[in-house]
């Protein structure tokens, strides 16, 4: 009973398993890895913080409680939890949709949905809906990423510009700056400019300096020691000192289900996005397993507690992360480091960010950003697989032009469309002997090789048989056997790939046969695997097919068709197959 309740906490609370066990070796990479993505922190949670239309000081404190309460329920030990560029944009998004009318009823509703992500992730985690993940494809993630890329860099041009731009939507946000473009405030635009161009100089130079952070010092020495006159660069302003305070939320419960489509929204993306960063990692290491509930019952607790703590939604961050994995960490301590660097920050330090200019917060954002637009795989796609190159193109017009939510829920529906449309029409070979040989092959591969016979049809259907795909399976089928011919006298299935039938499809199969008697011409099955053969006997189809029409491989079919054999020599043979036989 004991050692039962020691692995339910050590399933629940991870840091239970790895801090018993913790090596000395593993304190210099912890401790490295935690400062280093301490340091990151503190201009990228400002900076996002601006993304997600709140003061910048939100971005610190979403750094704090969920960072330090993943590292204790995450089950990836070196995942990074904080405020994101994506997650940010798509609060910016949902909650300008709801027009507030002041800031302070902005940053309660913000704190708000950070609690309600967190109850719809908790409960996925305990539902052991993990599984949900996998319904993000490849080329939606990449699509949707890329896209929401360009958008996070169109509504930082407003800092870099030095201009006021109340549009909302990347179009309407564009046509803005149009107009407005003369209002270009050239103080500011400088700032970005050099921001910009000297982040990526420290990053050429070395790959591991904290380019961000660098930058960010170096303006704040600018502003407070030269002689700028107030109001010709926009400054962050006055930062709170000192750590959030626990708050009750003063949203009613009216807002529930308002916020509940946006709040499905973050749960289920930065599920999914989490999800991608831990398996990578995990590949990696190759010495720990994710566990994907696990990680939403995480992302959950750590979401929930923090909206006490005035964090908006966190989630685990792609550079941060990748920055654990190179300076060495092993364990959730590297995660506990970056938030006392954080929460150091805020306790002795927040006053000279007071001189940080927005632009400077603009730049980082515009560098971080880039490296999320995948330039290489839309190319790939387009030159080997045009279907998916289509459905990440959709993806990414969507989310660029109708809306971040709108753009990964059309981006997973229409992946899904795409597969429902592949499996209604699977592959089916028409398959011919090898010369000399007892193997079969694809005709239109091996038209060389292979020999058909007038009287023998061989088809095999490369996919279960359900009522998605009965229809044409039949077509298909009679299109076979009118382009044989008067002659036909024997239809082989070969159903090797077949793994289930269902109830319509059976249905289906029944007239087939019966429409094949009719027309003087037997239907022979071969190569059914165990649980298809259950099948067959479960739902009485086994009368229509016969079992002297089952047989165990495709030659034994044809050399049936070729020499038909005594009655009792075919019983012999089924005797030796039964519904639980070996295939």
């Amino acid at each position: 009973m004991l050692t039962t309740f020691v692995a339910m906490l050590k399933r629940y609370f991870p840091i239970l398993d790895w801090l018993p066990n913790y090596k000395k070796s593993y304190w210099s990479g912890d401790i490295s890895a935690g400062v280093t993505v301490g340091i990151m922190l503190i201009p990228q949670g400002m900076a996002y913080a601006l993304i997600a239309g709140l003061p910048p000081v939100y971005g610190l404190y979403a750094a704090l409680v969920p960072n330090l309460l993943y590292a204790i329920t995450g089950s990836s030990r070196k995942l990074a939890v904080g405020p994101v560029a994506l997650d940010s944009l798509i609060v910016a998004s949902g909650l300008a949709a709801l027009k507030l009318s002041n800031l302070q009823d902005y940053i309660a509703m913000a704190l708000f949905l950070a609690l309600f992500v967190g109850l719809l992730q908790l409960a996925m985690g305990f539902l052991k809906m993990g599984f949900l993940a996998n319904f993000l494809s490849r080329p939606v993630v990449s699509g949707f990423t890329s896209a929401a890329a360009l958008v996070i860099a169109i509504s930082q041009l407003k800092y870099l510009l030095g201009i006021s731009i109340d549009a909302l939507g990347t179009l309407a946000v564009l046509k803005e700056i149009f107009y407005k473009i003369g209002e270009t405030n050239f103080p500011d635009l400088v700032v970005g400019l050099a921001s910009v161009l000297l982040i990526l100089a420290l990053k050429r130079l070395h790959r591991k300096l904290p380019a961000a952070m660098a930058v960010v010092i170096l303006s704040i020495l600018a502003v407070y020691y030269l002689p700028i006159q107030e109001g010709n660069i926009a400054l962050v302003g006055e930062i709170p000192k000192g750590l959030p305070r626990f708050t009750m939320h003063s949203m009613g419960t009216g807002y529930w289900s308002t916020l509940f489509p946006l709040a499905l929204t973050l749960a289920f993306i930065s599920f999914a996005e989490a999800m991608t960063m831990a398996k990578a990692v995990e590949e990696r290491s190759n010495k720990y397993y994710t566990n994907a509930n696990q990680e939403l019952r995480a992302l959950g607790i750590s979401n929930i507690v923090g909206s006490f703590f005035q964090s908006y939604p966190a989630n685990s961050g792609l550079s941060r992360t990748a920055v654990n994995v190179n300076e060495g960490a092993k364990t959730g301590l590297a995660s506990i480091v970056s938030t006392l660097v954080v929460a150091l920050t805020l306790l002795f330090l927040t006053p000279l960010f007071s001189y940080l200019p927005k632009a400077v917060l603009g730049a980082i954002i515009l560098v971080a950003v880039y490296s999320l637009i995948d330039f290489k795989y839309p190319v790939e796609l387009y030159k080997q697989r045009k279907d998916e190159f289509i459905l990440l193109a959709f993806t990414f017009l969507t989310t660029l032009l109708i809306g971040i939510s709108q753009g990964i829920i059309i981006g997973v529906l229409f992946s899904l469309f795409l597969l429902v449309n592949r499996i209604s029409k699977p592959h089916i070979a028409i398959l011919g002997r090898i010369k000399g040989t007892n193997y079969f092959k694809n005709v239109e591969r091996f038209e060389k090789e292979v020999e058909t016979r007038p009287e023998i049809l061989i088809l095999r259907f490369d996919a279960q048989l359900f009522f998605g795909n009965k229809d044409y399976f039949k077509r298909e089928l009679f299109r076979q056997v009118t382009n044989k011919g008067e002659g036909l006298r024997y239809v082989v299935l070969n159903a090797e790939a077949i793994n289930y039938i269902d109830s319509s499809a059976a249905k289906t199969l029944e007239q087939i046969i019966n429409d094949l008697r009719a027309r003087n011409i037997q239907f022979l099955i071969a190569g059914a695997i165990g649980p298809t053969r259950d099948i067959f006997y479960s739902s009485g189809l086994i009368e229509i097919i016969g079992k002297q029409s089952l047989f165990v491989r495709t030659h034994e079919a044809v050399d049936y068709c070729e020499n038909p054999k005594t009655k009792n020599e075919i019983q012999e043979k089924i005797s030796l197959q039964s519904k639980t036989g070996a295939m």
